[in-house]
């Protein structure tokens, strides 16, 4: 049995929930300290704050576990993909299904610590077939990036929604901080992730699968990203203009993510791609941490 749970935890990239949940708790944070349209304050409970911890890792563990099995086969195909846990065998789909439909019905039980916000209850069966549905966009679009970039996106907004989602009902503006936020992570993760498909750019094209990297080759497909990292930066950039109390912290952090991403580029170059998961996880994990640490501190600084 540890022995399962510890494939599991590798099948899904629990590590991986660092891109997520820095803005999860960001959010969080920031509908806590923002004053609302009213004046009203908002209360954060320790229920709420189980809530959204809960379900940022039901969500994303459901998602994660719904993908090993819609991709088995063209992991079992992909060099590089097919020591994963279905294909290798170190996992029976059984397992997989069982494990998937458990975190499914832990996220929706989960948004049941946020009542009376009956909202989260009443989004999660679409939030999740949204998060899932990522697995399918390979077939169809080549745009598959931005879905997964959406999905990420909705990490804050969803949080939001959660802890002030009767002032949202009433003052549907109130979102609008969430929304920036949720839009620089958007075009952060299709940017990182477009760098990270570079590596499958000709079996995506052999095995007729959609990514930015297979339709415009890997060049293009790195300056798709640049341009995506730089929507991102122009997003966190207008993030102080709906959130007044970030200040000069909040600046000078977002020059360190800018360096950062310029350094993300300066990594991976198309005629060598050995830097990719550098660039991927370690690089990207530090501007997750870094974003969620500086803004808190200058929110909670004012």
């Amino acid at each position: 049995m540890p022995e399962r749970i510890r494939h599991i935890l590798e099948m899904i990239r629990f590590s991986h929930t660092v891109f997520a949940m820095p803005f999860a708790v960001l959010a969080t944070i920031m509908a806590w300290c923002l004053p609302t349209p009213s004046g009203e304050s908002v209360t954060l409970t320790w229920q709420t704050c189980l809530g959204i911890v809960l379900c940022m890792v039901f969500a994303r563990s459901a998602a994660m576990a719904f993908n090993r099995l819609v991709d088995r086969k063209i992991d079992a195909e992909n060099p590089r993909t097919a020591s994963r846990h279905i294909p290798a065998g170190l996992l029976s789909v059984q397992s997989v299904v069982l494990f998937t439909l458990a975190c499914s019905l832990g996220f929706v039980a989960s948004t049941l610590l946020f009542w009376p916000n009956w909202l989260p209850l009443a989004l999660s069966i679409p939030v999740l077939a949204f998060l899932c549905g990522y697995s399918y966009t390979k077939r169809f679009t080549s745009l598959a990036h931005y879905w997964l970039g959406i999905s990420l996106m909705l990490a804050p907004i969803c949080a939001w929604v959660a802890i002030r989602g009767q002032v949202v009902l009433q003052h549907p503006t109130d979102i609008l901080p969430a929304v920036m936020l949720g839009l620089g992570v958007l075009f952060w993760v299709a940017g990182f992730d477009i760098i990270y498909a570079c590596q499958d750019a000709e079996f995506d094209r052999d095995a007729k699968l959609r990514s930015v990297p297979a339709k415009y080759g890997v060049p293009g497909a790195l300056r798709i990203a640049a341009v995506s990292h730089l929507l991102a930066v122009l997003s966190f950039a207008i993030l102080p203009f709906t959130a007044p109390l970030l200040g000069v912290i909040y600046w000078l952090g977002l020059a360190a993510v800018a360096g950062l991403l310029f350094y993300e580029h300066a990594l991976v170059r198309p005629s060598d791609l050995s830097k990719v998961n550098l660039a991927f996880f370690h690089v990207n994990t530090i501007i997750g941490l870094g974003v969620l640490i500086f803004t808190s501190i200058d929110l909670l600084w004012n």
